[in-house]
């Protein structure tokens, strides 16, 4: 993973877009604090005309467990990623990263899908939209109420993407969650040729539609 420090100045939305429109996102270091800019090679991404959704999931999303909303609670979303975890006590996103983002969130470029539960948040993921790309940056999810919630909310990011006629779906690291969806790997050169392509694009994200989820890929 290649790591860039050239950003010393402090983070602001402005920044952080110019520095997606380069391929490279910030990261906070939880040990000592820095602030470094990251750019993996190769990346992670899942294509949008060949995502996969396990028939498990697929019930899931059909059966209505989870109520889906879009940047109805932000802030609530991105705390939640930066939450230690099990398996994560520390996290890299720290208080300039949530300000940041959330700051992106009311410029409009922010967006966040959320899982509910009667009136409790139980999962979510976030991200920022510039032209026709998706930078997914985190998901969480209630390991009690909100199992594949998460899951859930990138279905109906994929599908939503689709509707907008987006062009990549960046999702930066590779996982296990995210090859049983089909995620790929690309060089760098092969991303950031997708990348220009993809910015370069006017505006595609628009109003939400909760009834719109295609589950069926």
């Amino acid at each position: 993973m290649s790591h860039d420090s050239s950003h010393p100045e402090p983070l602001s939305p402005e920044l952080v877009l110019e520095g997606y429109a380069r391929g490279i996102f910030p990261m906070a270091d939880p040990v000592d604090g820095s602030m470094g800019w990251y750019s993996p090679d190769p990346r992670a991404v899942l294509p949008l005309d060949a995502v996969h959704v396990p028939r498990s999931l697929a019930r899931t999303v059909r059966s209505g467990r989870f109520r889906i909303t879009v940047d109805l609670a932000f802030e609530e979303v991105i705390r939640a990623c930066a939450a230690p975890r099990i398996d994560e006590p520390e996290s890299w996103i720290d208080e300039r990263i949530i300000e940041v983002f959330t700051r992106l969130h009311r410029l409009g470029w922010g967006h966040s899908f959320e899982a509910w539960s009667g009136d409790e948040l139980v999962a979510g993921l976030y991200g920022v939209a510039v032209g026709g790309a998706f930078f997914g940056e985190s998901m969480f999810s209630d390991p009690v109420r909100g199992r594949d919630g998460s899951k859930v909310c990138l279905v109906h990011l994929v599908d939503h993407l689709r509707r907008c006629d987006f062009r990549l779906l960046d999702v930066q690291f590779t996982t296990g969650h995210l090859e049983r969806f089909g995620c790929i790997e690309l060089d760098r050169a092969e991303f950031l040729a997708r990348l220009h392509r993809a910015v370069s694009e006017g505006p595609r994200w628009r109003p939400f539609a909760d009834d719109s989820c295609d589950s069926s890929t």
